[in-house]
């Protein structure tokens, strides 16, 4: 199982909401999702967390909801998100 975290800072927060549903439900659609979570702190400090189950699933939603990510970025970051993948350990 992997984990795939990306975290960005938007600089208006309330996009946040419309982020969340949009990429999520698209996220969940991917084959080998395990799970998939949204987060966002009030100070506009964002991002997913998705459990995969291989690092080729991982990577294959990566190339397919990285643009999606992009486009609802574009203005609203003051640098890219930075994105990891990690291999769980334990859950």
């Amino acid at each position: 199982m992997f984990l795939r975290l990306v975290r960005f800072k938007l600089s208006d927060a309330a996009r946040a909401q419309a982020m969340a549903h949009e990429l999520i439900t698209a996220i969940k659609q991917q084959p080998g999702c395990q799970h998939a979570v949204f987060f966002a702190a009030d100070d506009g400090e964002s991002g997913l967390a998705v459990l995969w189950d291989t690092q080729q699933h991982a990577d294959a939603a990566a190339g397919l909801i990285r643009p999606q990510l992009e486009r609802h970025l574009q203005g609203a970051v003051a640098a890219p998100p930075e994105a990891r993948l990690f291999p769980v350990l334990a859950s």
